[in-house]
């Protein structure tokens, strides 16, 4: 089963390539997966059609109780053999839909592949919260192929309504999973269906939750508006995700909790009432759509109501029930989203106002709809039938909530077979009035998955009795009335027999009064739920925007203001109420003399910027102060520290550097006095609070300090460097949350440097503004055009010959330094190599991966400062991102590799001979610090070419230019 799986993610992870050499054909290689798992399936079903069950566990987080637990019984089994039978033919096919010119094709056939991959999961899996991972992977897919023609508006808003709706139903669902293992003991399904846990109050929160995303999952009302807007997606989507698939994910958990859960309150009100309110105003609303797409849509929305309401009466015989008419529900649901696909195909529309004659002109085509249309309004002796007749008879034979919900399912079905007859009317007959619509030939292989499904939904009709077995073991598991229902064509004249002819009756009479229907259900049609949303939405951003601008002045000072008053009035009332300094030693004012003096040197920097007024100034000062803590890490006997912070402050004070080119060289701002008076005092207060709290918490532990722990730990592997084992082993996890933290962080800094496109480099013109000179386009602030040369010292006086960087030559001769290219030139090399060094020695000496990516920036930095942008671009040929990406790719593999023994971050070391080198040995620790490495070179070199080359071209631009020469 897991193989399975796996094997349609892999696949489609050569999905791209595949479609670029094979072109459509490439569907075919890629239906081979789900079909391997419908064959595999089907010799799996005597097992599990007698009551047996294959399963497969694998421990993967024992200390949460989480396993890699899948189980095929007979509900499994059906589950399937739909999504990967049906999986198997839409995508034989999209072979046919689509042409090699298709857009995105590629990424299409991935996704779609993979979740046929995912909802194969979904239903196998035997652990809540493995179920809960593949329920939501079904949601990201869904907005991927959802939104596959991204480049139209309607495609974006339908895949975010669904995606926004179906995940917000998903993780109020894990809040009520996680509750119900609470309560169960364990997360094993399987367990807990055998022994559910007794009623309480928790229980029936837990299954409410549930309820919330199994509904909003099959788009049951209110939760269905993101169905109809789906079907913006292309045709194979529609009838494989939402016909087949994803919309039967809520419907198959419901039936799956339902042997265990359907006395607990609320379960059978709510998804009776629930389920059939939304059949019958799906199939209303069905009888007012023009477009086919939308009529199959909106029936779909009505018949997932009727399948809510047969799970969800969790009786023997409606179980049995529920489960002929999801297979039923697929059969007949999926070909006539498939026809829909292969007339859109042959005439260019869908509006059945404008087709007419294509009956004649398509007679192959008709006859599957045909066959497909009657099953679904349940026409003799087709699966549909035997499978409504099954339903009629077990709702009547129920308590009085299923007798009342047996009549809003008689009127449903009316409403069924009313827009059925719309369906194939407005698709096939001939209109008065209207000329026959043009339509090419359909070629057999693009009709045939159709009409397989087609042909089954006639062959299973009468062969129903065949499914007794497995759909029988299903509906075993809740306690049998005396005489339980069996699957049959014929059951002769009965009740059921009879509402069923009521249903048809009152169908075509709905059709027939297609006109006084239609002005009615205008009348009576409440206000869009799709436009309720859209309002919703522009509420929310609107409040949002009002609560940013409320907060959000735009001022530095009052941020800081405002939040250290926070944070100081919080201290000060626990200090007064706790008066927790009572027992703790007096702090020692140093261990050291030299810890006074770096002290008093810092304190003493740190004033000093309240004083300057020139921005430099402040910044150098600013950065005494940093360098001033480096040296009290250093007195304190904390290298690792010191370096780090000796590291940071460096690219921090040439960054401020960078950024004051473009700004005044003097703070303009003007302080009133009550301001300052104000300020000082918060301030001092904020920081003397921040002292006082680490005192005290230092004073007051009374547990063993973890350093022990950590130093022992740390020398059990053969390791010495406390603090770096702590950043990629111990504390992993922390690091590689704030790995991904500074990579946004650098991501969102440079994204407002750059407003469009990352474009930078040698090769890329400083192009002329309107209004500039003609010769601006090749005049920058490195490179002097013929014009602006003239008058420069020539000879003996300009610029040395020699390069000492490969794009010297780009500079200006005045803006060129002899003394800094060497410099550069001579230690770029030597500063890599310690990058490296410290990178490779943090396990027994200071370093790591994070100051060496510093130590590199800093190298780069050099070939910047001398060299100017182009010579960074020499320097640099890939983009900064790609190091950035690399890293965080690095790090996150590594952290997920873990997960081959259980948990993440696990760590291996592999000890070894290599020739020349002699004994060494490889720790995930290393490769996780290698990413670190990366990750932190790419964030210096985004933030270097943001805030250094591209505001170089923003002061060329700026720069005055002399007047033209006479010529």
């Amino acid at each position: 089963m897991s193989v399975l799986i796996l094997c349609h993610f892999a696949l489609a992870l050569f999905a791209a390539p595949l479609v670029r050499r094979c072109g459509t054909r490439a569907f075919l290689v890629l239906a081979l997966p789900p079909a391997a798992a419908t064959v595999w399936a089907a010799t799996r079903w005597s097992t599990t059609a007698a009551g047996g069950a294959d399963t497969t566990v694998r421990r993967w987080l024992p200390a949460y109780h989480v396993d890699w637990a899948l189980r095929l019984d007979a509900l499994a089994e059906l589950m399937v053999l739909l999504a990967a039978g049906v999986g198997t033919l839409v995508l034989v096919y999209c072979a046919s839909y689509f042409d090699d010119r298709s857009r995105q094709l590629g990424r299409f056939a991935g996704n779609l592949l993979a979740f046929a991959g995912t909802m194969l999961g979904l239903v196998l899996a035997d652990d809540l919260v493995l179920l809960y991972i593949f329920w939501e992977l079904t949601t990201v897919f869904s907005y991927l192929l959802i939104g596959q023609t991204s480049d139209h508006k309607r495609n974006r808003r339908s895949a975010l309504q669904a995606l926004t709706v179906t995940a917000l139903g998903g993780l109020t669902m894990l809040v009520g999973l996680l509750l119900l293992g609470h309560e169960a003991g364990t997360y094993r399904v399987s367990a807990i269906l055998a022994d559910p846990p007794p009623p309480s109050a928790a229980l029936s929160t837990a299954i409410v939750l549930i309820l919330v995303g199994a509904l909003s999952k099959s788009a049951i009302w209110p939760f269905s508006l993101w169905l109809p807007n789906a079907m913006a997606a292309p045709t194979p989507v529609s009838a494989y995700l939402h016909a087949a698939a994803m919309v039967k994910a809520g419907v198959y958990l419901v039936a799956r909790l339902a042997p265990a859960f359907a006395d607990v309150p609320p379960w059978r009100p709510l998804l009776l009432v629930l389920g059939s309110a939304t059949m019958l105003l799906g199939g209303w609303r069905a009888l007012r759509m023009h477009d086919l797409k939308l009529v199959l849509a909106y029936g779909t929305v009505s018949q997932l109501g009727f399948l809510t309401v047969l799970t969800g009466a969790g009786g023997h015989d409606t179980g049995l029930a529920a489960t002929a008419m999801i297979l039923g529900h697929a059969l007949f649901k999926a070909p006539l989203f498939l026809v829909t696909g292969i007339v859109d195909h042959a005439t260019g529309t869908r509006d059945l106002r404008r087709l007419s004659g294509l009956g004649r002109r398509l007679p192959a085509v008709c006859a599957v709809a045909v066959t497909a249309g009657a099953s679904m309004a349940a026409v003799p002796p087709l699966l549909g039938f035997t499978a409504k007749e099954a339903a009629f008879q077990a709702l009547l034979d129920g308590s009085t909530g299923d007798r009342w919900a047996l009549a809003a399912t008689v009127l449903g079905s009316a409403l069924t077979t009313a827009y059925t007859l719309r369906y194939l009317w407005g698709a096939f007959a001939r209109k008065p009035g209207l000329p026959d619509s043009d339509a090419h030939r359909v070629p057999a292989a693009f009709l045939a998955p159709p009409a397989v499904l087609a042909l089954a939904c006639l062959v299973l009709g009468p062969g129903v009795p065949w499914l007794q077995g497995l759909l029988g073991t299903y509906a075993g598991q809740f306690p049998a009335p005396a005489h339980p229902y069996h699957l049959a064509l014929w059951h002769g004249a009965g009740p059921a027999l009879g509402l069923s002819g009521a249903a048809w009756a009152g169908g075509v009479l709905l059709f027939l009064a297609a006109s006084p229907v239609a002005r009615v259900g205008q009348k009576l049609a409440w206000r869009s739920a799709d436009l309720v949303f859209g309002r919703v939405l522009l509420a929310l951003e609107r409040t949002a925007l009002q609560c940013t601008g409320l907060v959000q002045r735009g001022s530095l000072s009052v941020y800081l203001v405002t939040t250290m008053s926070v944070v100081l009035a919080g201290q000060v009332a626990v200090l007064a109420a706790d008066e927790p300094w009572t027992g703790v030693p007096a702090p020692r004012l140093w261990d050291h003399p030299a810890q006074a003096a770096v002290a008093l040197l810092t304190c003493a920097a740190a004033l000093l910027c309240l004083r300057v007024r020139r921005r430099m100034k402040a910044v150098v000062f600013a950065g005494l102060t940093g360098y001033g803590t480096a040296l009290l890490f250093v007195a304190q006997g904390a290298p690792d520290l010191a370096l780090t912070q000796f590291c940071v402050e460096t690219v921090s004070m040439i960054v401020f550097v960078l950024v004051l080119r473009r700004m005044p060289v003097r703070f303009e701002e003007n302080f009133s006095r009550w301001r300052r008076l104000l300020r000082m005092p918060v301030a001092l207060a904020g920081g003397a609070a921040v002292a006082v709290v680490v005192w005290i918490m230092a004073g007051h532990r009374r547990a063993d300090s973890a350093g022990a722990a950590m130093v022992e730990e740390t020398a059990h592997h053969g390791l010495k460097d406390v603090v770096a084992t702590i950043l990629v082993d111990l504390r992993a996890w922390d690091t590689m949350g704030e790995s991904a933290v500074l990579a946004a962080a650098a991501i969102g800094v440079t994204s407002l440097i750059y407003l469009h496109r990352r474009a930078d480099g040698a090769e890329q013109p400083v192009l002329p503004l309107p209004g500039d000179h003609p010769h601006a386009g090749l005049r920058t602030a490195w490179r002097a055009s013929g014009y602006e040369s003239a008058g420069l010292p020539s000879g003996d006086e300009a610029a040395p010959e020699r390069t000492w960087l490969a794009a010297s030559a780009t500079l200006a001769p005045e803006r060129r330094s002899l003394v800094l290219e060497v410099v550069a030139r001579l230690i770029f090399h030597p500063v890599l190599v310690l990058s490296v060094y410290l990178l490779l020695c943090a396990e027994n000496l200071p370093g790591g991966g994070f100051v060496g990516g510093l130590t590199a920036g800093v190298a780069f930095i050099a070939r910047y400062l001398a060299g100017g942008r182009h010579e960074l671009a020499d320097a640099v040929r890939f983009k900064p991102g790609l190091f950035t990406g690399l890293g965080l790719f690095l790090s996150t593999g590594v952290a997920l590799g873990g997960l081959g023994e259980g948990t993440v971050l696990h760590g291996w070391t592999w000890h070894g001979h290599l020739p020349v080198w002699g004994d060494a040995h490889l720790s995930t620790a290393v490769l996780f610090d290698c990413g670190v490495y990366l990750l932190v070179l790419g964030v210096v070199l985004d933030i270097v070419r943001a805030l250094g080359a591209r505001i170089d071209r923003q002061i060329e631009r700026a720069a005055p230019r002399p007047e033209a020469g006479p010529a």
